[in-house]
């Protein structure tokens, strides 16, 4: 026990007069607002843009076909009592079907705007994110903390990194 403890100082008191030890590390830590930075890319408006013209398209595809629903629950309402039973059934099953056609069409429009939005920002991320990595090592950072995503409870503000971003980007 006693020899443990003796290679244990001897490594401490080491490491201490060498210099290598934990409190010898300089520790260098900056933040970004990125989603503040992201809204200043001139790409994230045009992307922005394409995304809400694809939007827009999957929303005029839902009307039109929730005005063919509203016209065949109106026809049905009207006609109903003069139509036979298999008629009727018939045409029941339509307004179904076209019914759960529209849900599956929500749920399908949902998921391409998102991939779209995702694959029309994806480029400018990655930009964002190479150009933080560059200041970083360029100024030697040993963090960049992102105030966006709300994790960090306590920053000062000296040393705000968005400009050095904004400056690697071509920013003004």
């Amino acid at each position: 026990m006693k020899t443990i403890r003796k290679g244990f100082l001897l490594l401490a008191v080491a490491l201490l007069f060498t210099g290598v030890g934990f409190a010898q590390q300089t520790i260098k830590i900056g933040y970004i607002d990125s989603s503040k930075l992201m809204g200043e890319m001139p790409q994230s408006d045009t992307a922005q843009a394409q995304v809400k013209r694809f939007a827009q398209s999957m929303q005029n595809q839902l009307q039109s076909m929730g005005t063919e629903y509203k016209n065949k629950v109106q026809a049905y309402q009207n006609n109903v009592g003069t139509m036979s039973d298999l008629i009727r059934q018939t045409k029941e099953k339509e307004i179904s079907d076209l019914q759960q056609r529209i849900q599956a069409f929500q749920a399908s429009a949902d998921q391409e705007i998102q991939s779209k939005q995702q694959e029309l920002f994806q480029p400018i991320i990655k930009k964002v994110k190479d150009a933080i990595e560059a200041v970083g090592k360029e100024y030697h950072y040993t963090y960049i903390l992102d105030v966006s995503q709300g994790v960090v409870l306590y920053y000062n503000s000296t040393d705000d990194v968005t400009a050095l971003v904004k400056k690697k980007l071509g920013l003004k």
